[in-house]
């Protein structure tokens, strides 16, 4: 557990003017003692686990929530659930279509298409919800 990294959020929550409920405290502490990408089911089974009176459909709408805040990003990685992520660790995916493995990168790495869209198009794309799909190193040897 994060402790740290939970109370960084939650102050961040309440820099934005947003209350600081039960449900979204439990819903970040879920997601950090998490440490990667989870569905909103698994989530949902963290807190109920904990906060046995949180419902899904709460944890679905805190979600909603924390994502317009800017505090959680939700990425469709494939064919799959929507996976969701702190946004306080910024980063892209790419997944091998092959194997299924996730890569993260670094924010940066699609800076040059996001500028030439905008340029080129007046188009400004949300790298961080979509993934590449492609093939990784190890099935493209």
């Amino acid at each position: 557990m994060d402790a740290a990294r939970v109370a960084r959020l939650i102050a961040e929550l309440r820099s934005r003017g947003a209350r600081v409920t039960g449900a979204r405290r439990a819903l970040l502490q879920a997601m950090v003692d998490a440490d990667g990408h989870v569905t909103a089911e698994d989530i949902a089974r963290r807190v109920e686990a904990a906060h046995p009176d949180v419902h899904l459909s709460t944890i679905y709408r805190t979600l909603d929530a924390l994502e317009n805040l800017g505090l959680v990003d939700h990425v469709h990685l494939g064919h799959g659930r929507a996976v969701y992520h702190l946004s306080d660790d910024p980063h892209q995916h790419l997944v091998c279509e092959q194997c299924g493995a996730v890569v993260e990168v670094p924010d940066a790495t699609f800076a040059q298409l996001k500028a030439s869209l905008l340029e080129d198009y007046g188009f400004a794309i949300r790298p961080n919800h979509f993934a590449v799909i492609g093939r990784c190193a190890a099935c493209t040897t």
